[in-house]
């Protein structure tokens, strides 16, 4: 998650420890780890997190009805879950005496006020779309339904009923994500619009616990917490984070002993990839330009957004500039997410428009000169925003490369921090962004539906009629036909490819290509979602 968020931007943390040979043995006496973070986490309230990171601190400090593994989701506080015939009633048995970090016990109602409090408008979370399928959560999310009418109810102490307007396939993933972790409705209520922004504005019921987080400062701690009912499993004492954003800072780190696993940028991977001690952490990740078509530009003609597409030369940006592991894109969904469930063939390669994301310079002058003169204007001039990560500054260099190729066309490029992009995109204050989407769970739907005209998420505000029909389809009357819903998201990636809704760019891993000391196990990384667990890690 999310995930820009996620703007689940992808924001990946990093596993270090301050070790060489007898630093190791110090380390692991202490079972302490120390874990560099390209990007500042954000917020620990559960309804308003976007970004990765505080993803990651939220899903190794909390725990809600499921949590992630390799593989499928596991039952975490649920510990029997029944679904009806026909999909739409849940029913959860929780786990009993487990207690926030204050005390307080964990109970059904912790999950109810926590899912009305994130669908409420007033909270504004932009992941609220998630809950989009759980009774009246869209109508109240639009403020036409009371937030209380929400199908989330506890029936007992420890049983919790969810109803649904409609099945929903990939329900028991959704259930990992950190929007739908429980919250303490009697702390929330004492912070008031406190809740989250630092370490003791919040409280903890999963492994660890966040402290020395002030809200604005770059390094924090996730410490062993002993209320967790769970305990046993819990190997580390401490995680110690810090951001570190220059890539060859953090390799440094590790080759001088100072870092136990580092994620590995541009040339790095192509250097270190033959090295022992190298892995490849595959993802479902999608590099892409947002484009903001609100404003009075000639970026709302389709010709223009077309002409910056096949501007893009995608073999020469994954294999020169971003030399990561990186694939071009021909579409925002990933390639091998998912397959046909009749012949088996990848979506991404169904789904593609090879005429919008290929590379042909001299078609992509002509589409700029009649969007130009369908637009009014004689020329395009626009400011790129990105992030100050390793490769956001890089990216964008070379996309203003190749734009200005194109004939009366000026791009200018600022680089700014993560949390002041997300504000500005959030706030529409952007020409063209360059942002990174990492699946939250393996199907279409948890890239597609950051482009339905009611999700808030990007704030581009592409429409279309055909593609918002072919994912009510989806989610509607085809939901378990699961042939036809395939066909109804393939033509909804179309759509969007085909309209430019958004200009693609690379697919790829939020973690990627790293180098990680022997001495860490059990650590558990999903693809999509929340990429870290650290609850198991044993330092060997």
């Amino acid at each position: 998650m999310k995930r820009f968020t996620k703007f689940a931007l992808i924001v990946s943390s990093l596993l270090t420890a301050t070790s060489l040979a007898a630093c190791h043995r110090n380390t692991t006496s202490k079972k302490t780890i120390t874990v560099v973070s390209p990007t500042e986490m954000i917020t620990l309230d559960p309804s308003k997190a976007t970004d990765s990171t505080s993803h990651t601190a939220l899903a190794n400090t909390m725990t809600g009805l499921y949590k992630t593994t390799n593989s499928t989701p596991a039952q975490a506080l649920a510990t029997h879950t029944t679904v009806s015939k026909n999909g739409l009633q849940w029913n959860f048995t929780l786990r009993h005496n487990t207690h926030w970090s204050n005390g307080d016990v964990v109970t059904a109602k912790d999950f109810v006020q926590a899912w009305q409090r994130t669908n409420d408008p007033k909270t504004a979370s932009q992941y609220a779309y998630l809950f989009s399928g759980v009774h009246n959560a869209d109508k109240i999310q639009k403020g036409s339904a009371p937030v209380q009418s929400l199908g989330v109810h506890a029936t007992s102490r420890y049983r919790l009923l969810v109803t649904l307007d409609k099945p929903i396939p990939y329900f028991k993933q959704l259930l990992t994500m950190p929007q739908f972790l429980p919250q303490d409705h009697r702390v929330v209520t004492k912070y008031g619009k406190q809740y989250g922004l630092t370490a003791q504005h919040q409280v903890y019921n999963g492994a660890f616990k966040v402290t020395d987080w002030h809200g604005t400062n770059n390094t924090w701690t996730l410490k062993r917490n002993g209320a967790y009912w769970a305990k046993r499993t819990v190997h580390l004492n401490s995680i110690h984070f810090t951001v570190v954003k220059d890539p060859s800072t953090a390799l440094n780190l590790y080759k001088t002993g100072k870092a136990d696993l580092v994620r590995l940028s541009g040339t790095q991977v192509a250097n270190e990839k033959q090295a022992a001690d190298y892995k490849y952490r595959s993802g479902a990740a999608s590099g892409f330009v947002g484009l903001n078509q609100t404003k009075k530009s000639p970026l709302q003609n389709q010709s223009v957004r077309q002409a910056l597409s096949n501007a893009i030369n995608r073999q020469q940006l994954t294999r020169n500039t971003l030399q990561d592991g990186s694939t071009p894109a021909t579409g925002f969904t990933p390639a091998k997410l998912v397959a046909n469930p009749s012949t088996h063939k990848d979506f991404a390669s169904e789904a593609a428009v090879p005429a919008v994301t290929k590379y042909d310079m001299a078609h992509a002058k002509q589409l700029m000169a009649t969007g130009l003169k369908e637009s009014g204007k004689q020329n395009l001039n626009i400011t790129l925003l990105a992030n100050d990560q390793s490769n956001g500054k890089q990216l964008a260099e070379y996309l203003q490369s190749q734009w200005q190729k194109l004939p009366h066309v000026t791009v200018n490029v600022q680089t700014v921090p993560l949390k002041a992009q997300l504000s500005d995109i959030t706030s529409g204050n952007y020409d063209a962004t360059i942002l990174t989407w990492n699946g939250d769970f393996n199907d279409p739907t948890t890239f597609l539906s950051l482009f339905q005209s009611q999700n808030k998420q990007i704030n581009a505000k592409w429409t279309s009629t055909a593609f918002d029909h072919d994912m009510d389809l989806a989610a509607g009357q085809d939901a378990l036909n699961s042939n036809a819903r395939y066909q109804d998201l393939l033509n909804a990636q179309r759509t969007l490819t085909k309209d430019v809704g958004i200009v693609p760019l690379f697919w790829g891993s939020s973690v990627g290509g790293t180098l990680q000391r022997s001495n860490i196990r059990d650590l558990v990384y999903s693809s999509a979602g929340v990429n870290y667990n650290y609850q198991n890690i044993e330092l060997k």
